[in-house]
């Protein structure tokens, strides 16, 4: 299937996406959290926040110093422009934690969806907090464009996922589990187009090449634009490979 990678800034490039060109937005914004004041949030880059590791690879991306309402507000625009572009039907799904999960859930209301429910991301491997209960989760809001058409993807997905960061061969800070962007887009419909305007190392387009689906993507970072790329036109030489051995 084919792929758009766009390098710039998430809200100006959707805002050159056609109307109801797209069927599902799967994506992880910079959750701008790490922190339970406005200074802890707003005053660390995101390797200070999200990574230990010492591998000069795992670059900074920015877009990780705004504080909860402007943080609202931008998650706001960005999902109103996701929700012109997506077409009546389709789906939009977004990753947060917990700190971030009520401005989420209202950005996603504020832009038009209709919130659907939330999923849940387990992480078998997370730290321990002592006198504390284990934060051990990420959630994924999700909502739909009106009413959905279930008959044109009768599909039947968990609400609980549970896989460990990427350990070898990690190549972002914040990437997730292939095996879990995999059946997450299978809530596109088939043959439809998968959009995420935060494409970071670009696992949710080769999710989407993966199972079948078109993609278009926006990273601002040149360092993860490259890596993206990278990273999707293999996966498209393994797709065509798989499409003409069958």
């Amino acid at each position: 299937m084919p792929y758009t990678l766009h390098r710039g800034d998430a809200l100006a490039v959707l805002t050159t996406l056609a109307d109801a060109s797209i069927d599902a937005v799967i994506t992880d914004p910079p959750y701008n959290s790490g922190g339970t004041t406005s200074a802890e949030r707003t005053g660390r880059t995101a390797r200070a926040k999200y990574t230990s590791a010492k591998d000069e690879n795992l670059k900074d991306f920015p877009g990780e110093a705004r504080d909860q309402h402007s943080y609202t507000r931008w998650l706001t625009l960005i999902l109103t422009e996701c929700y012109r572009a997506t077409r009546a039907g389709g789906v939009a799904a977004v990753f947060c934690d917990w700190r971030q999960l009520a401005p989420t859930t209202d950005a996603l209301q504020g832009g038009g969806y209709l919130w659907r429910g939330v999923i849940v991301w387990h992480k078998p491997v997370s730290r321990p907090q002592k006198g504390r209960f284990k934060q051990e989760c990420e959630f994924v809001p999700w909502g739909s464009k009106g009413p959905m058409d279930v008959a044109s993807n009768p599909v039947f997905l968990p609400g609980i996922y549970s896989a460990s960061q990427p350990r070898k061969d990690r190549v972002h800070i914040t990437q997730k589990p292939l095996e879990v962007m995999r059946q997450l887009v299978k809530i596109c419909r088939p043959g439809g187009t998968v959009c995420d305007p935060f494409t970071g190392s670009g696992t949710t387009g080769v999710a989407a090449l993966a199972e079948g689906y078109a993609f278009v993507g926006a990273e601002v970072s040149g360092h993860y634009f490259a890596v993206a790329q990278q990273r999707l036109a293999a996966q498209e030489q393994l797709t065509r490979a798989d499409f003409d051995l069958a």
